[in-house]
């Protein structure tokens, strides 16, 4: 094969490789992690302090390898899926065959133990730990009504434990700030069913819309809106949140406009919608951290 063609062929499949690890999702996840650290964890420590922390850095490298290859494991076990409910983006990720997806989720994952154990062995648990979660929900429990939903969302909310335990930091404001988000990637997950519904059902998959309908998974997901809002409003009012309040009055209003386009919601065009604007909303959320110090 022609120099030129390898090098073609190697830019596609690490084009490939890029899309199935969701590269833009791990840079938003190393900022929230950042943000969060400095913002919300650290308890007024120089900005430069936390940023050159080795012990943090270590954290979030090694948090980031195992989402890395948590997506991977993932498109492996959904590679059928993923050609019914996507097949653009499948036909990118096939160039990454099913063997060097193996291959790298193994290196990955070792990697990340490695880079843990620079803080403790307590880390090297954690992160054995998380890893094990992940590959046990994208083999099984994925597929299981409701129990998929809440696993992926723990799973979605995980990295921050670690800086959260590492920072010790067990100010009520965070468990409030934590709720929030764990209601918004439920109902994502949520969402995301409904969006991919047709390869759902086709292999066999026993989702919320599927086991209990449509209309209940659209039920469901008002009530959280409504549950969502309670926990906005009691976050304005109790906790100081500096200019952060302006980002939780823009999430009441976009959950509304959300709640109204749930209720016309029909085709996957119309849910694809509504899972972009909780994505929007949590990017959106990871930029404000930065208000609570204005």
């Amino acid at each position: 094969m022609p120099i030129s063609r390898k090098i073609k062929w190697f830019y596609y499949k690490s084009l490939g490789l890029l899309s199935i690890v969701r590269g833009y999702n791990l840079l938003v996840i190393v900022i929230a992690q950042y943000l969060t650290s400095i913002f919300i964890l650290s308890e007024g420590k120089a900005i430069i302090d936390v940023i050159t922390e080795l012990h943090l850095f270590t954290l979030i490298f090694a948090t980031i390898l195992v989402i890395a290859s948590g997506y991977i494991i993932n498109s492996f076990y959904d590679s059928e899926k993923d050609l019914i409910n996507r097949p653009q983006k499948t036909k990118l990720d096939r160039l990454v065959s099913q063997r060097t997806k193996l291959s790298i989720y193994f290196v990955l994952n070792f990697l990340s133990v490695i880079i843990a154990s620079y803080n403790s062995f307590r880390a090297v648990l954690f992160f054995s730990f998380y890893i094990f979660g992940i590959w046990l929900y994208s083999h099984k429990l994925k597929r299981i009504a409701i129990v998929g939903n809440i696993v992926a969302t723990v799973l979605a909310i995980f990295p921050f434990f670690a800086i959260f335990i590492y920072f010790k930091n067990y100010d009520w404001v965070i468990f409030g700030h934590a709720n929030f988000l764990i209601l918004v990637i439920l109902m994502r997950e949520i969402i995301k069913d409904l969006e991919n519904l047709s390869g759902d059902l086709a292999l066999g998959y026993r989702t919320i819309p599927i086991v209990f309908g449509e209309r209940k998974a659209k039920y469901t997901l008002q009530f959280l809106v409504f549950v969502t809002i309670a926990v906005t409003g009691v976050l304005i009012a109790y906790f100081s949140l500096g200019k952060m309040d302006y980002y939780f009055i823009f999430s009441i209003i976009t959950l509304l406009v959300f709640s109204i386009l749930l209720m016309r919601a029909k085709a996957k065009k119309d849910y694809n919608i509504l899972h972009n604007i909780l994505k929007l909303l949590i990017f959106v959320g990871v930029l404000s951290i930065v208000l609570i110090g204005l």
